[in-house]
């Protein structure tokens, strides 16, 4: 059996500042930095692994996709595919610049201990893929980097692996989406291969961004019925809490992180109900119901990362911006608690991927944590993002020994360092 999949390494080239960084990730991520320092740029890097997911075409991916009848508005990366690929700021020459940008990824399972090896190398200024390569524990499932794709061709090839002696298949596909889809089309597929290559299409697209707007979360949820996953900005989050309170075990365990975590002491969580039925979050105090509306952007915040972590449908992969966003610098301790626990190794983990400007949240780090905390860097001669784990800053636990790491990070010596 396959659980939830694990990003435990992956290497970005050529992407927006990411000229060169690769990473060894765990369960929980922490990035750090400077606005403009790269951070964001990481985070489009898995968005571009999601949509390659979804099955989107290299020009819906950089550029976005309209909603239609099987799928919503897919916004498109910052920037677009004017703004994807890196660019040298000290080259002599910027204007006729255009690499391939290559993304590549290894994935472990917590079920099987299965490791998948996938990685995908597109143009953007043509819309099309240039190299990409799928394999499972080390047997080659396709690959194309030892072909010969020229850019004019109208098709893509790669070579299939039988494992069987002789020549190897190869195949063609359309260059403006990746091979992960179109191969699962070819009959002469074994079973085994077209099972990894579904199991790397949902640990890609298996990815939620939260982004909580307390505008959001003060509104009716537009789904009545039972919700398994909530919206980026909070969308349907009532009606998610509404799912969490059914389950007993969820209930009690939501319940006992908020009141932990928020800011007002109050009895229970409850559901309001509009007009037609649609649900509304509300807290009770004294026997009074505080609906979402007049609740405080800081616990409605809280209020949606908390449920986050009990979706019935978890992702594989979780990515929250600026974390400390709303919330009381006594309580950050608490928040930090609740991303270690909710990531713990078992079937059930998420991955969690999150930003952060706090010196306070980084106080309540331990040692096991810096190699999972990364500071980010941009050089300002060239563009180019560094991405370092604190535990390979030089000189890192010497000096940690006789200062805060709060203090390290506040004062500027992290960057200063780097």
């Amino acid at each position: 059996m396959v659980g939830v999949l694990l990003i435990f390494s992956i290497r970005i080239e050529n992407f927006k500042s990411l000229a060169d960084v690769s990473l060894e990730l765990g369960s929980l991520n922490l990035f750090l930095g400077t606005n403009a320092s790269g951070k964001s740029n990481f985070f489009d890097a898995l968005r571009v692994l999601q949509g390659i997911g979804y099955g989107f075409t290299v020009d819906e991916v950089l550029n976005g996709k309209p909603k239609t009848a099987n799928s919503d508005i897919w916004e498109q990366i910052r920037g677009g595919s004017s703004r994807a690929t890196f660019v040298d700021k000290s080259a002599e020459r910027t204007d006729t610049v255009e690499g391939v940008i290559r993304f590549r990824v290894k994935l472990s399972s917590g079920g099987s201990g299965e490791v998948f090896d996938y990685g995908i190398g597109i143009s953007a200024a043509q819309g099309c893929v240039r190299e990409e390569h799928l394999s499972a524990d080390g047997q080659e499932i396709y690959d194309s980097r030892n072909l010969s794709n020229d850019i004019s061709q109208p098709y893509f090839q790669v070579k299939y692996y039988r494992g069987t002696v002789g020549r190897q298949p190869h195949f063609s596909f359309e260059k403006s989406k990746p091979v992960l889809h179109q191969i699962l089309q070819k009959s002469e597929i074994e079973v085994e291969d077209r099972e990894s290559v579904k199991i790397c299409i949902r640990a890609l697209s298996n990815t939620q961004r939260i982004d909580p707007s307390p505008s959001v979360l003060r509104e009716y949820s537009s789904a009545q019925s039972w919700v398994r996953r909530m919206g980026e900005h909070g969308e349907n989050f009532a009606a998610l809490v509404k799912t969490i309170l059914r389950n007993s075990v969820n209930r009690d365990r939501y319940l006992s992180w908020l009141k932990q975590l928020t800011p007002i002491e109050f009895e229970d969580v409850v559901i309001l109900s509009g007009a037609v039925g649609e649900p509304l979050f509300a807290l009770r105090e004294g026997g009074i119901d505080y609906p979402a509306p007049v609740l405080s952007d800081g616990t409605l915040r809280f209020a949606a990362i908390a449920a986050a972590f009990f979706q019935e449908d978890m992702p594989d992969i979780l990515t929250i911006e600026e974390i400390e966003n709303g919330i009381h610098a006594s309580r950050l301790r608490l928040l930090v608690e609740l991303l270690k626990t909710q990531t713990q190794s078992s079937l059930d983990w998420t991955q969690v991927m999150a930003t952060t400007h706090s010196p306070v949240v980084l106080a309540w780090l331990e040692d096991k944590d810096y190699k999972t905390t990364f500071y980010c860097k941009r050089d300002e001669q060239t563009g180019a993002s560094t991405i370092t784990p604190l535990s390979k800053i030089p000189k890192f636990h010497e000096i940690l020994a006789k200062q805060p790491i709060s203090d390290l990070f506040a004062e500027g010596w992290l960057e200063a360092t780097l």
